[in-house]
């Protein structure tokens, strides 16, 4: 299941996953978000992605989420994610989104929340809190040049 957070407003929009994600949730949620987009008047958002509840996605559910993301690139500026797993687990899950958004992304423990949410609206880190980056603000690939391109 995915709820929109009610701290949601202003330049960032927040969620929490429980369970393990579908394919149909992740289509049923992606109108809240463009119309929170559209709200905005277009504005680079911040996203917080609660995901101390997680228990997985079935791979129809990321594919859908990536590619739905791409389209949105532009109006994503960061994103954090919060878990209550290591945080080297949660990047297997968000990695792949955050590549595709071309956002910085950054990983907070579940203790942090309001450190994510003030960083998810402001971009601004609080001096003590750990940064964690999982993926920079230009995405993993800007500097990546396929090897097959030189032949």
């Amino acid at each position: 299941m995915i709820e929109r957070l009610k701290e949601s407003g202003g330049t960032a929009l927040g969620f929490k996953v429980v369970g393990r994600i579908l394919a149909e949730e992740v289509k049923a949620f992606e109108p809240q978000i463009v119309f929170f987009i559209a709200e905005r008047k277009k504005h680079p958002i911040g996203i917080l992605a609660d995901l101390t509840e997680m228990q997985g996605a079935e791979w129809k559910a990321t594919w859908n989420e990536m590619r739905f993301l791409q389209k949105l690139s532009d109006h994503i500026a960061r994103m954090a994610v919060v878990g209550a797993h290591k945080w080297e687990e949660i990047v297997i899950h968000v990695v792949a989104g955050a590549a595709v958004l071309q956002s910085e992304t950054r990983y907070f423990e579940s203790s942090e929340i309001e450190h994510a949410w003030h960083w998810a609206r402001t971009s601004k880190h609080a001096d003590d809190a750990p940064v964690r980056l999982i993926s920079p603000a230009t995405g993993i690939w800007k500097d990546y040049h396929p090897e097959y391109m030189d032949i």
